[in-house]
């Protein structure tokens, strides 16, 4: 067997279709994770101890044999499919002609590649240049400090429900504290959260609710103390809020005139995950910065900090990089999911999974009450599950559904401040067919409850 032919060998060996041999989790799981509990900390925690093997396109299969339609994409990282056969072979291609020098020492084309094809689909049509580094948090961490370098003001806005990350300074930023911050504190200061647009609960149009949020930002820190605004477009673990129409454009706008970098977090929400490039672009946004990770390297470690060309130029030389930031494998790979994404036009699959996927998940709240709305953007859907009739959260629910769907070959994933979300991101890879398995699934996990 030659290097060249693994990735259609493995594509072979992976069926699209779901599969359940075992119990859930099986016992080469079950043994596994008594071995994990022995040296893993509790704090990282195991949703469904279901070990998986190998995955391809929409499919993940466990070491016990059970195949599983995935529907969460590693939280959205293989947008493009598990093991993608041009990523794979852009990987292996990079792995035997160099793994790593520091691109600030001796650096490679495949990192300037990277942040030529950044800068040509963020939004806007100025000079932008980009950092690469290694995570999506640490991506938040050097746009804001990049942002107080080029305004010389420290302050960070940012929104009810958010979520940035793990680091010290994006556990500050979070909306949420349990389990994220909880006793690892003290946490970063100059972090000022303000109200954010969330129709289903609050009720207001897009320019109701960011005259909120503006007037509590200029009460709370001040226009000129503040350094920037980090937005995600479509909240993420937040529960894919979608802001109303005409909110982020006021925020943008308020922004601009008085001197405050509008950062998107689009690390969940970017990478053709909504049928555009980023979600900003469905808003009308063009951010000063974009924040890019997760689905840029399809499943290898790399994110991305791209700005207009002054910003990101006022940081001084050395201030910025890190020894694994832009690895030229994940470069290389994150070169092949662009050239995917173009190639094939994965725009187009993710607008058509929103129609499937949405549609399915409207026609359910038809029959189940507790369904309170069905929202989301392409390839990034969500319902948000609360007690038939109110408002009021409905965690058990979500809690019961994603049991079953696991428990009959569908892994599904969930959100929300306060855990009544099922979240849905699919790859863009994954079939029709596969889409109306998993919503028969759902609709039985629905009427089980």
């Amino acid at each position: 067997m030659t290097d060249t032919l693994a990735p259609m060998i493995l594509a072979e060996t992976v069926a699209q279709e779901r599969k359940v041999v075992t119990a859930i989790p099986g016992p080469k799981s079950q043994k596994l994770h008594e071995r994990r509990l022995k040296v893993v900390p509790v704090g990282v925690t195991a949703t469904l101890p279901v070990y998986i093997d190998r995955a391809h396109g929409a499919i993940a299969i466990d070491v016990d044999g059970n195949q599983f339609i995935d529907l969460g994409a590693g939280i959205g990282v293989t947008t493009i499919g598990h093991t993608d056969d041009a990523v794979v072979e852009a990987a292996t291609e990079q792995l035997r002609r160099l793994t790593h020098t520091l691109f600030t020492i001796t650096p490679y084309e495949s990192y300037v590649r990277v942040a030529e094809y950044l800068a040509e689909h963020t939004p806007g049509d100025f000079a932008k240049k980009t950092v690469l580094v290694n995570s999506g948090a640490e991506a938040v961490e050097n746009g804001v400090k990049i942002a107080r370098k080029y305004t010389g003001r420290n302050g960070v806005g940012v929104l009810d429900h958010a979520y940035h990350g793990r680091t010290n300074l994006t556990m500050a930023m979070n909306f949420k504290a349990a389990p994220y911050a909880t006793g690892f504190g003290p946490l970063a200061g100059d972090v000022y959260r303000a109200p954010n647009s969330y129709p289903y609960h609050d009720g207001l149009t897009g320019a109701e609710a960011a005259k909120r949020t503006i007037a509590y930002l200029e009460k709370t820190v001040g226009a000129l103390d503040l350094a920037c605004l980090v937005v995600e477009p479509i909240q993420g673990e937040g529960g894919f809020v979608v802001p109303a129409e005409g909110f982020l454009p006021a925020l943008q706008s308020w922004c601009t005139a008085n001197g405050v970098v509008f950062i998107a977090d689009e690390i969940q929400s970017g990478m053709a995950r909504t049928g555009k490039y980023f979600a900003s672009e469905h808003f009308g946004l063009v951010p000063d910065m974009v924040l890019t990770a997760k689905g840029i390297a399809g499943g290898l470690p790399l994110a991305g900090v791209t700005g207009r060309a002054e910003i990101m130029d006022s940081a001084q030389p050395g201030g910025l990089g890190g020894t694994f930031g832009g690895n030229p494998v994940a470069a290389a790979a994150s070169v092949a999911v662009f050239e995917q994404i173009d190639t094939h036009n994965l725009l187009a699959e993710a607008t058509r999974i929103e129609k499937v996927l949405k549609g399915g998940l409207l026609e359910l709240q038809k029959k189940y009450p507790i369904i309170g709305d069905v929202r989301g953007i392409g390839a990034m859907i969500a319902v948000e599950l609360v007690e038939p009739g109110t408002l009021e959260p409905n965690a058990a629910a979500v809690s019961a559904v994603s049991a079953y769907a696991a428990q009959h070959g569908v892994l599904l994933l969930t959100a929300g401040t306060y855990g009544n979300v099922l979240r849905f991101l699919p790859s863009l890879a994954i079939s029709t067919e596969l889409l109306e398995d998993a919503l028969g699934v759902i609709d039985e996990a629905f009427a089980s409850i």
